[in-house]
């Protein structure tokens, strides 16, 4: 029986501090508005009436939130890196990196497509980005999805990757260069993002925030076929994707 058979890969829940936060939230505004309903005894005043229609739907609305980015986390965000990976018509003989690779959601699509191909996953690791966020849970679930022969696993920062000059033939990231705090730092991430891909390769940068600004620093570098996606509501919040292929003439700075 195979890895696949017996278990189900992992990509573990976007943003754990806001989901816990909402369904705790939510919990706690639905009891104080029938605790408050309760201690009002007999009363139907317009005030008990108020708080307790006001708290259960506080409540209400806060664990649909928790509920969607559940479902993003463990059904949308599966959907869409399908799409995404697809779109890009990965050849089997590429190199392919997955910036900010987490548990190895773009990085494992991305390696069904390869023969003798690599696809390398760098990552910082961070946990509070996303649940069990760690070079053993990609690798995890790179054995679980039988790609483990293709994938290889880095530990660096975004802003200095860990990669040679125009070595690799796609770059995909998914929610990851938002984290990035100043605007200097995310312009240097996509900066390293264009120094490590070979002329004529292409990129897709799927995030929640700042696609604008990605966009803006891969045609100031010299990029003319960029594009950014309309907002995809398979994950929420939306996201979307900026496209874009490297030219194959030098580039400003390089």
């Amino acid at each position: 029986m195979s890895n696949s058979t017996m278990f189900r890969a992992n990509y573990g829940v976007d943003a754990p501090a806001v989901v816990a936060v909402l369904s705790i939230g939510g919990l706690a505004c639905i009891l104080i508005g029938f605790l408050f309903r309760i201690l009002g005894g007999s009363q139907h005043s317009v005030l008990v009436i108020s708080v307790f229609v006001s708290a259960v739907l506080a409540g209400g609305v806060m664990l649909f939130g928790a509920a969607v980015m559940l479902w993003s986390s463990k059904s949308g965000k599966l959907l869409e890196r399908r799409r995404l990976i697809r779109s890009l018509q990965i050849k089997d003989h590429e190199n392919i990196l997955d910036v900010g690779c987490g548990r190895g959601l773009l990085l494992i699509e991305a390696a069904k497509y390869l023969k003798s191909g690599k696809a390398i996953g760098v990552d910082f690791w961070q946990s509070r980005d996303l649940s069990g966020n760690a070079p053993e849970a990609a690798l995890a679930n790179a054995r679980v999805e039988n790609v483990a022969e293709r994938v290889e696993i880095r530990t660096g920062d975004m802003c200095s990757l860990p990669i040679e000059n125009d070595s690799v033939d796609v770059v995909v990231s998914s929610l990851a260069i938002h984290n990035i705090p100043t605007r200097e730092g995310r312009v240097q991430a996509i900066e390293e993002i264009s120094r490590v891909l070979k002329p004529g390769g292409r990129v897709a940068l799927l995030d929640l925030h700042y696609t604008h600004e990605y966009a803006g620093t891969l045609r100031r570098l010299g990029w003319s076929q960029v594009e950014r996606s309309r907002p995809i509501f398979l994950i929420y919040p939306p996201v979307r994707v900026v496209y874009g292929t490297k030219p194959k003439r030098p580039l400003e700075g390089s």
